[in-house]
């Protein structure tokens, strides 16, 4: 393997981080209304648990409504009861049509913990783009270790090394800054 593949290599996987993190973050409640929140319920149909995306379409009407328009009107008492035990804090009203969930308005307490998990996920991602450094600056030495490349390229590649990771982690500080911004606004 090549330098150029290694600094490949390590740019998809310090992408993929940032791109794991937003997908954390957007399933993190912050008062609004997003389809998001429903991302990770699953429902007991047809004696399987399949996600809730695979038995009704998911819509926000209003800023602070969601709605579920469930396809097997059988299914809509088992999607509720999976909306109500997902943990979200969220009380889904069913009409015999469709299922409404009203988003209410987050306690001060309920804000606080949500920016520390999302300081959680952040820090997650953070070990995970010092590992992908790790892995990089090893197989930069491997390449070292066989002569292919003299020790003033080592060095240069090491100090390129630390500078993606520097500016990954910078990325990953500002995407927690913005999500803090978000669950703190009233």
């Amino acid at each position: 393997m090549d330098y150029a593949q290694i600094k490949s290599n390590m740019q998809t996987h310090l992408a993929k981080t940032e791109e794991a993190l937003k997908k954390d973050f957007s399933g993190l409640r912050t008062g609004r209304a997003t389809t998001a929140l429903l991302d990770g319920i699953m429902v007991d149909a047809y004696g399987s648990i399949v996600p809730l995306n695979q038995v009704g379409n998911a819509s926000v009407p209003e800023a602070r409504m969601l709605s579920v328009q469930v396809w097997d009107k059988n299914l809509l008492k088992t999607v509720e009861k999976a909306i109500r035990d997902a943990g979200l804090g969220l009380n889904p009203m069913n009409d015999g049509q469709m299922i409404r969930i009203p988003i209410p308005p987050l306690s001060e307490e309920r804000r606080i913990e949500l920016v520390k998990i999302a300081g959680k996920y952040t820090e997650t991602a953070r070990v995970s783009a010092r590992n992908v450094r790790r892995e990089a600056l090893d197989e930069v030495k491997k390449l070292k270790q066989a002569n292919e490349i003299s020790e003033d390229e080592q060095k240069r590649y090491e100090a390129e090394i630390q500078d993606m990771t520097d500016k990954t982690v910078a990325a990953l500080d500002e995407l927690l800054k913005n999500k803090e911004v978000e669950i703190k606004q009233v």
